[in-house]
């Protein structure tokens, strides 16, 4: 596993975004009480979870665990990451807006501060010189421990963070991108190197491709099913060519195919820890398994092939 200064000791991340939206609040609130008595001190929300449901504005998620946080009075052991600009709409990186949605963040976490503040999505509109400052700002505020970049290609980000450094500004020091067994190409070699070279740790969203690798998913009738079935569709047809091998390595360590694939995750050059979710407490039981399980190199060179 990468290390890294800002994320030592915290080898797992829990994605709420599914706080507000397929977990209701009281289900959302076992979850994180699951994931703190075993021992998870980060987790991962965005000003725009849950926007997509029907009725929801954005910040469900971010309410949720400032709710949590407040009532069982945990928010100096636990490590808090937002991100602002899920659309990437022309401005969205502006120094004001940044500013000024981070704000309605902190009010939404019940927090003074953001332990890791992402740009959600690069916007090409607004120059990486006043990306760099507003959130080097925020920095400088104390209203933000550590910057990241989500969705971000090897080029863009290199760019910014050659800006903030060369101008005394505080560099992007995480990515989020998605990368998992079945879809790696959004961390190509390009930006692996780059991470790795710049001492980026990366952060995957998707770990478990939405739920696919944990192996429920067999048919389409699989997919319908279950509540994020759409959100799989995308993975499902390459998913079912990792899907063999993925039965094989389950078989063979006698562990579950979800902690099967993050195990092969952590493994991977440049990663520091996954983000996943969990709708339930006991889905938290894949990601714990997983920080145990110890996989051969042909385990991980076969993992590898099945979805090259």
């Amino acid at each position: 596993m990468t290390s890294h200064p800002s994320i030592a000791g915290i080898p797992l991340v829990l994605g709420g975004n599914v706080f507000g939206f397929t977990a209701d609040e009281d289900t959302s609130f076992a979850v994180l009480d699951r994931f703190y008595e075993a021992g998870g001190r980060m987790v991962d929300s965005a000003q725009g979870y849950s926007v997509w449901v029907p009725g929801h504005v954005g910040g469900e998620s971010e309410t949720v665990i400032g709710k949590w946080l407040a009532s069982r009075g945990v928010r100096a052991e636990m490590r808090i990451a937002t991100k602002t600009g899920m659309s990437g709409n022309p401005g969205d990186l502006q120094p004001a807006k940044v500013a000024e949605e981070l704000h309605k963040s902190l009010d939404r976490l019940q927090t003074d501060y953001v332990d890791l503040y992402y740009a959600h999505r690069d916007e090409p509109q607004t120059p990486l010189e006043d990306v760099a400052a507003g959130f080097d700002a925020l920095v400088q505020r104390g209203l933000v421990r550590e910057i990241g970049a989500s969705n971000y290609n090897a080029e863009r980000l290199g760019a910014v963070c050659d800006i903030a450094t060369g101008n005394g500004m505080t560099p992007f020091t995480i990515l989020q991108n998605e990368y998992n067994l079945v879809e790696r190409g959004s961390y190509p070699p390009e930006l692996q190197q780059l991470c790795m070279d710049r001492g980026i740790a990366m952060l995957p969203w998707f770990g478990l491709a939405a739920g696919f690798l944990t192996g429920k998913y067999r048919t389409r009738e699989d997919l319908k099913r279950f509540n994020r079935g759409s959100s799989i569709e995308r993975f499902f047809d390459k998913g079912l060519t990792v899907l063999p091998t993925l039965d094989a390595v389950a078989a063979e360590t006698g562990a579950s195919h979800g902690a099967v694939a993050l195990a092969w995750l952590l493994r991977q050059p440049g990663i520091a820890a996954p983000v996943a979710s969990a709708s339930r407490p006991e889905q938290l039981d894949i990601q714990f398994e997983a920080l145990q399980l110890e996989l051969s190199q042909d385990q991980l060179d076969r993992l590898t092939r099945s979805s090259s």
